[in-house]
């Protein structure tokens, strides 16, 4: 008979049948499959009437749990589609539109041992919550210095790549909490080496600048249900209004500015250069790598794109739509962390950028969601992936030209409250490259079946 096993990260089928699935390993005398595979294996020979015993999954044992989840009729939606796809694939819907519970009810229709892949620790620490209060499961955990194992375990996207050779077997079901991380070049080895036939992906933009999505519907499925903010605001979201507001420079933050953006602008014209897109960027910036010219005039945009972004026009209208707004809870959001301290100390607000830390910024937005603290200023570490609670204006005083960002940044405004009306206000200083930076912002995202 034949026999399917794992080892670190890869199936073996051990007996005098081969598989389209895999290749020939003399070292080891038999076929040699990519874990990810595990299903269509066993399919394969089942089609083929071979008998397999199966000692490939070792998993944790199964616990009993009680659901008290009840689904929207999108979110329905949602996992009726994923179910319908062999209970593989991708779901797109906005921040605040209960991504999560709907990858909880799944783990409830599924039974299931699972692993659930987040980009951060404060995630884990969310899920983890979550899986009690809707579950009634403890949920286990690998990463933050936690190394347990329980039918539903929640792991960050760095823990589940190093411990991928071990922990490759022990699910049945991945979800991928922000899926477009798995695409990135390390990370897709997290697909490739668990066997779990069942997958879910969570986001709230599909698609990357680089384009590598196009590798999700291998390693996860294919995207099966796609919701947009505007056909959630007013019943399901808080409806919302978005404003940009445009400053002057100084004179001087001009000169600046003009004099750093030349170097940058001659040296593309005499390298005949152009930047059409995030792509061509990206080439750029690894040609800095070997070429002292490239890295001078990229560090003369980055200087010149600092004057723009800490314009001190920037700061007066910030301090008056800080008075216009005091009644409301206050996201600001910045590009760079110099300018976060600068805002904290000018105005007495709280931070937190990455160096904030774990408890600090736990601290921080639990005084922020019960009124404490009514204004919080960070870089980008809660653009994404953090519950903010009931924050309803935004701030954006500089940022990439990332459609994610947008997205993201706006998400944190959108959880549905009585009477509420988010805002989201950019402050952009003129005749600089905020403005293309913000324009392609709110380009839209192609939209998936």
């Amino acid at each position: 008979m034949l026999r399917l096993c794992y080892d670190k990260g890869t199936l073996l089928l051990k007996g005098q049948v081969g598989t389209p699935y895999g290749k020939w390993d003399p070292r080891v005398g038999c076929y040699r499959i990519k874990a990810y595979h595990y299903r269509d294996v066993l399919e394969y020979l089942a089609e083929s009437k071979l008998q397999v015993e199966d000692l490939a999954p070792v998993l944790p044992p199964l616990e009993q749990l009680r659901s008290n989840i009840a689904l929207r009729d999108y979110q329905n939606q949602a996992l009726d589609n994923w179910c319908r796809a062999r209970n593989r694939g991708v779901l797109v819907l906005p921040t605040a539109a209960g991504k999560t519970f709907i990858a909880l009810k799944a783990i409830e229709k599924l039974k299931v041992q699972t692993l659930i892949v987040v980009p951060t620790l404060d995630l884990i620490d969310q899920w983890r919550k979550r899986i009690k209060d809707c579950l009634s499961l403890e949920a286990g955990v690998v990463g933050g210095g936690e190394n347990n194992l329980r039918m539903v375990t929640v792991t960050t996207y760095d823990s589940a790549y190093i411990h991928a050779e071990h922990l490759g077997n022990k699910f049945m079901l991945m979800v991928f909490d922000e899926v477009h991380h798995l695409a990135s070049t390390g990370y897709m080895q997290i697909a490739e080496m668990y066997l779990a036939p069942y997958r879910m992906g969570l986001t709230a933009t599909y698609e990357r600048s680089d384009q590598r999505h196009f590798l999700l519907p291998q390693l996860v499925g294919d995207p099966v249900y796609s919701v947009s903010v505007e056909e959630l605001s007013e019943e399901h979201l808080s409806p919302y209004t978005y404003e940009k507001i445009l400053v002057e420079l100084t004179l001087k933050e001009k000169q600046s500015y003009d004099s750093q953006m030349n170097i940058f602008r001659r040296f593309l014209q005499q390298r005949r250069i152009t930047l059409r897109n995030a792509a061509d960027f990206q080439k750029f910036i690894i040609s800095t790598g070997r070429d002292p010219k490239a890295r001078k005039a990229l560090l003369a945009r980055n200087r010149a794109v600092k004057v723009a972004v800490n314009s001190e026009a920037k700061i007066s209208v910030l301090a008056q739509l800080l008075e216009t707004y005091k009644k409301e809870k206050i996201l600001i959001f910045t590009l760079h962390n110099d300018l976060v301290y600068r805002i904290s100390l000018r105005f007495l607000v709280p931070a937190i950028t990455y160096q904030t830390p774990r408890e600090e910024r736990r601290e921080i937005l639990a005084n922020f969601g019960s009124g404490k603290y009514p204004v919080v200023v960070t870089s980008q570490v809660l653009d994404e992936g953090v519950d903010v609670p009931d924050a309803s204006v935004g701030l954006v005083l500089g940022g990439t030209g990332s459609n994610r960002e947008y997205v993201q940044r706006l998400g944190r405004l959108l959880r549905k409250k009585e009477g509420k009306l988010a805002r989201l206000i950019e402050i952009i200083s003129k005749e600089t490259m905020e403005v293309g930076t913000s324009r392609r912002r709110h380009q839209k995202i192609g939209s998936v079946a």
